[in-house]
Order: structure tokens, then sequence, then C-alpha cells
């Protein structure tokens, strides 16, 4: 009996939203409690019951998300699943009081060596983030040989995709800055260092 139950929660199993681990106005001003509640609510709320549609009946119901992202092709679910992920990692991220106001350990010693300083790092980062054209992520990832790299994705993109770990997700969708900043994204960018959990980001790694 008890293996059968395990089998239907498996077979039930489906993608849920992450749940923040800070309260919906904890980030303001940087993020206001009225983007999470669309950003966060609503946004990824709807991308969360889309890919659950989507894979139901395929050979990805079930599945993993990131097997999902690595291996579905191209199309809605892809669409979908990314933004499940990309979302996930984006809003686990933040703090409203970091203990740390850059990165540490290992994370640091990484960045030193692939970017010469944790302010050059930001630099690139930041023109990687305000240079996307359009819709889309830029993200610090580390590759198979430690390497870390920054990436700019369009849409639903992530760097797993391409064989990267994410590691930091900047998201320059209009809908995730704009109640905020309206067409000011480099502002955004700017402002979200002062909430990155660095022993989050640095854990990823």
């Amino acid at each position: 009996m008890k293996t059968l139950l395990m089998s239907l929660i498996i077979m039930t199993m489906n993608f849920q939203m992450p749940k923040l681990p800070y309260a919906e106005n904890a980030l303001e001003p940087v993020i206001s409690k009225q983007t999470i509640e669309f950003h966060y609510g609503k946004h990824l709320q709807n991308y969360v019951n889309t890919l659950n549609t989507l894979v139901e009946g395929t050979e990805f119901a079930g599945k993993y998300l990131e097997y999902v992202v690595v291996n579905c092709p191209e199309g809605p679910m892809y669409n979908n699943a990314g933004q499940v992920l990309n979302h996930t990692l984006y809003f686990l991220q933040f703090n409203p009081k970091p203990k740390h106001n850059e990165p540490q350990g290992k994370l640091a010693e990484a960045i030193n060596r692939d970017f010469g300083s944790f302010e050059k790092f930001k630099e690139e980062f930041n023109t990687a983030s305000t240079s996307l054209f359009g819709s889309g992520w830029a993200w610090l990832s580390v590759d198979k040989a430690g390497k870390l790299q920054i990436t700019k994705e369009t849409n639903g993109g992530n760097p797993i995709r391409k064989g990267l770990k994410p590691l930091l997700g900047f998201d320059v969708w209009e809908h995730s800055y704009y109640l905020d900043y309206q067409n000011r994204r480099a502002d955004h960018i700017k402002a979200l260092w002062s909430i990155i959990d660095w022993d989050v980001v640095g854990g990823r790694l």
C-alpha cells in the first residue's frame, strides 16, 4: 500500500512556486511590495501553472525542472520551464539584510581570479544587464572546469542549457522593475546589489 501511495505521489508530482524567504515588502525600496505581488505572485505563478499544463501527458511529466529546461525542445514548454527556473533562482538570491555586501570564500576567490576584482566583475555584469536588447537575463555561471562566465540570455533562456551552472541572475524583463523604476533599467540593476545574499549565491558554486 505504501509503495502504491509513493508511486501515485511521483506520478502526480508537479512544479511548485518557490517559497519566499522574506516578506513581500521586505525588499523595499529596492523592489516594492507591489512589484513582488505582480512579478512573483502573478507572472511566476502563471509560468508555473502553464508549465504544469504543458508537461502533462508528455515524457517530461514528473521530471525535475532542470531536466526539462535542458532537454525539452524550443517552444512554449522550454520558455515556461526556463522562466520557472530563472525566477526560482532569482527570488531566492535576495535578502533584505544580507550578512555580506560582497562575495566571500571560494566565490570571492573565483571572481578575483576570473575578473580581476569584485568591482570589475560588477562593471561587466552591469554592462551585460543594461545592454541586453529587449527582454531576458544576465547570468553569472560556472563551467565544468570551474571558470566563471557572464552570459546574456534572451527571453526565458538559462545557461544550464549550455552546460553551465547558474549562480546569480538579474531579470531585465520590464515587469521586474517598471513599476518601481519605469524605464531606468540601469538604476534598478545598480540597486539590486544591495540585497544580494552572497551566502546563497556562494552556496550554488
